[in-house]
């Protein structure tokens, strides 16, 4: 991995799946204002802007403004020992809607997705609520579905790769948070390569005790497991079989990780620079120079400017609220 800078106008419209690498900045407090019909969100070194309505279909969150300098790639910080990334938050822990970035969109902004036209909510896991950890993903990371894992024989899912946050803190939608990498668990779904990249944010107070997965055995007890649990049943109440794992469900340690996650970097590479067959991807984007769906900032704003106006959260749809509020009853122990 090269360090290469590139300082970007304040005015750059982003996307979410190849812009954040990580950087030495510390993640600020975030804080929400309403401009015009525009409603952005600050955090690090971007603003979100939010269009359409919460709890509907046409609800999309943008990545702008990048205000610093940024590294081009996935460059890791090395600070006291500990390998850190930028994690984009798609889900918060605790909720059940199923936020996640849309990779086939131009810019790919955060939705909800949605199957059979109805938005998807998670069911909750007995004896948990909705997501057990913040959920999201690397930016500049992608599981190339051309690509087969040597170990589990399994090609990857075609997106970016994903990221459980195991902090105290409970993050929200769009914010970017710098994550210490623990270690990673290779799920198989419906026959797809899956790895989830076990991490915790850097600005948790317990962040300085964790710093492989073995810690995380010791100082969280029964973690590791719930997370291989969760993992395992969370589509069963939703009609589809288990999910299964590599390793014989053992998670692999953090230098296992950083491996994967520069692997799943150099795909991502070769993908914005048109090396690879994009899947369905929607690569346009304002910041890869050597990439042949680079647009302009004008373009961007175009894009998000098309999208609908920010307005009023509509109500949590029936099912939605079932979901959210019905407890089914497996027991991640027991179940056979």
């Amino acid at each position: 991995m090269r360090a290469l800078m590139l300082r970007l106008s304040v005015r750059c419209l982003v996307t979410v799946f190849g812009t954040f690498s990580a950087s030495s900045r510390k993640v600020i407090a975030q804080a929400a204002a309403v401009s015009h019909q525009y409603y952005f969100r600050k955090t690090m070194h971007y603003q979100t802007e939010q269009r359409g309505h919460q709890n509907s279909p046409d609800y999309r969150l943008y990545f702008s403004k990048l205000i610093s300098a940024i590294v081009k790639g996935t460059m890791p910080v090395f600070a006291l020992n500990a390998v850190l990334y930028n994690m984009v938050v798609e889900v918060p822990r605790w909720s059940n809607a199923k936020m996640e970035i849309a990779i086939k969109e131009p810019l790919n902004p955060i939705k909800q997705d949605e199957k059979k036209g109805k938005l998807r909510y998670v069911a909750n896991i007995f004896p948990h609520k909705g997501y057990i950890w913040n959920y999201g993903a690397l930016p500049q990371t992608w599981e190339d579905p051309g690509q087969k894992d040597k170990e589990t024989n399994c090609c990857g899912d075609n997106d970016p790769i994903d990221v459980c946050d195991i902090g105290t803190q409970v993050c929200s939608t769009g914010q970017v948070i710098q994550v210490k990498v623990l270690g990673i668990l290779a799920m198989i779904d419906e026959g797809e390569m899956d790895w989830k990249v076990i991490a915790i944010n850097a600005e948790d107070p317990d962040a300085k005790n964790l710093n492989n997965i073995e810690d995380v055995r010791k100082n969280r007890p029964g973690h590791l497991e719930a997370t291989v649990e969760w993992f395992r049943k969370y589509k069963v109440p939703d009609g589809k079989p288990e999910n299964k794992f590599g390793f014989n469900g053992e998670f692999k340690d953090k230098d296992f990780a950083v491996e994967i996650i520069k692997s799943t970097h150099e795909h991502w590479r070769a993908l914005v620079q048109k090396q690879k067959n994009t899947g369905g991807i929607d690569c346009k984007n304002t910041l890869c120079c050597d990439s042949p769906w680079r647009c302009t900032t004008d373009e961007a704003r175009e894009v998000v400017q098309s999208a609908p106006a920010f307005g009023s959260a509509h109500p949590v749809s029936p099912e939605g609220k079932l979901k959210k509020k019905k407890k089914r009853l497996i027991n991640i122990f027991l179940a056979t």
